[in-house]
């Protein structure tokens, strides 16, 4: 009777992992960490939204340029606000894309992040998972050269929160930029005294 019911619950467990592992999933295609100049400008470019849910490119871009500031990118450049008037029912349009790396390229920046988001939605059905789906491309401004993108999508648990599993995702596509942005970095000097990012060329 024992084994009986221990391979029952053997079983129930494997079932049980299997339904987290398919409720949680995740694919992602994430190119290598490019070499960069140190030192180099970076800026943050308008975030495309090829979703039905107003304005998740903003929410996206928003998440992004919080982990990359977090990673030690402190003086990120961020487009002005001029150049994205995505609202509730018109999204941004590839004109403003383009005039935020006009904009990139009068500032001196060397390189800038931009993406898109493909998905941002609570799934249907009873436990409405959250789903994120997004690209990210690192262009180099003077050329618009593409020199690093990444893509994936992430699925999340019934009771877990949207922004949650984007933070995840981006997270993840953005891991090979850290060490990019650490080279970039000045050390800390010997004096002990806080370092700060030079965004200087």
């Amino acid at each position: 009777m024992k084994k009986l019911t221990f391979s029952r619950l053997l079983r129930l467990g494997a079932a049980a992992l299997l339904a987290l592992g398919l409720a949680a999933c995740s694919t992602t295609d994430i190119g290598n960490a490019p070499t960069l100049p140190a030192n180099a400008r970076w800026g943050l470019l308008p975030f495309a939204n090829h979703t039905e849910t107003p304005q998740a490119g903003l929410r996206a871009e928003a998440i992004a340029e919080t982990i990359l500031r977090t990673n030690g990118m402190t003086e990120l450049q961020h487009y002005p606000a001029s150049l994205n008037n995505e609202t509730l029912f018109e999204p941004m349009d590839r004109k403003q894309l383009d005039a935020a790396l006009q904009w990139a390229r009068s500032e001196n920046i060397a390189y800038a992040l931009s993406g898109s988001v493909d998905e941002w939605r609570y799934k249907v059905g009873i436990d409405g998972e959250p789903a994120v789906g997004m690209t990210l491309q690192l262009i180099e401004v003077a050329t618009g050269k593409v020199v690093w993108a990444a893509a994936g999508a992430k699925s999340g648990w019934s009771r877990e929160a949207l922004s949650a599993v984007a933070q995840k995702l981006a997270r993840t596509l953005l891991a090979p930029l850290r060490s990019t942005i650490s080279d970039s970095t000045p050390a800390v000097p010997a004096t002990g005294a806080p370092a700060t990012f030079n965004g200087g060329a």
